[in-house]
């Protein structure tokens, strides 16, 4: 775009919370490759509540899980369905996912960024993307703990890059 930013992103962010109070947020680090970004809410501490982290160790081919989201515009939708697959690569924006969850609970436009949660309540990912009807990704929770806290420290994701140079002949 005009400004440097990348292509749809928007430049103020609103987020509404369960109650459907709407706060001003601001993305403060992103991975483009991993699609994932940290927002901070500007919103009152006692108004936000932590989901409980779980662990994907833990997680086998089919245990039940639950996608929370807003397909298509319809706020607070609940699915389930069973873990598929584990470990699954799938391809970004930018990138490739790597070790994603694949699962049958409904996972549509609108779903990404919505907790995929055990059958306890805990989360084990991130919807990220669908394939096609009954198969959709989420990013792991052991994947999402890491990312995040390096976005938290430095704004952005370093990934270590490989050089290699050309000699004659």
């Amino acid at each position: 775009s005009a400004d440097g930013s990348p292509l749809g992103e928007a430049p103020e962010l609103d987020v509404t919370l369960a109650d459907g109070k709407s706060y001003k947020a601001q993305i403060i680090g992103r991975s483009i490759s991993d699609d994932i970004a940290v927002l901070r809410v500007f919103a009152p501490l006692d108004q936000l509540k932590p989901v409980p982290l779980g662990s994907t160790r833990d997680l086998e081919e089919g245990h039940t899980v639950l996608a929370i989201g807003n397909p298509y515009g319809y706020d607070h939708t609940l699915t389930t369905g069973v873990v598929s697959a584990k470990g699954r690569d799938i391809p970004s924006e930018r990138g490739v996912i790597r070790g994603a969850i694949q699962t049958d609970a409904a996972i549509n436009p609108g779903n990404s960024g919505g907790p995929l949660l055990d059958s306890a309540g805990r989360l084990v990912g991130m919807n990220t993307s669908i394939e096609s009807p009954g198969i959709g990704f989420a990013i792991p929770v052991e994947t999402l703990n890491r990312v995040v806290s390096e976005l938290l420290r430095k704004g952005r994701l370093e990934r270590p890059v490989l050089g290699f140079d050309s000699l004659p002949g």
